[in-house]
């Protein structure tokens, strides 16, 4: 997929695991450790909106587009 989520990325600059983002964003750690691990196919504006608020980013933070290989061909 050509979005990368860099969630871990950011969790880490701010000192945040993910039970504690967890609570603060009200997510399951389950869909939070999804997203985290990449491995979500969508997010909801909310949940993105709610996690920016927790760590004070931006989504392009958070989501990075990266071409696949195969588009480059």
């Amino acid at each position: 997929m050509a979005i990368v989520v860099n969630l871990d990325v950011m969790m880490a600059k701010r000192k945040k695991g993910v039970t504690e983002l967890a609570g603060e964003v009200d997510i399951t750690l389950a869909n939070l450790s999804i997203l985290k691990n990449n491995k979500a196919k969508a997010v909801r504006f909310s949940t993105l909106e709610s996690i920016c608020k927790a760590l004070n980013c931006q989504p392009g933070d958070i989501l990075e587009y990266v071409p696949d290989e195969e588009e480059n061909e």
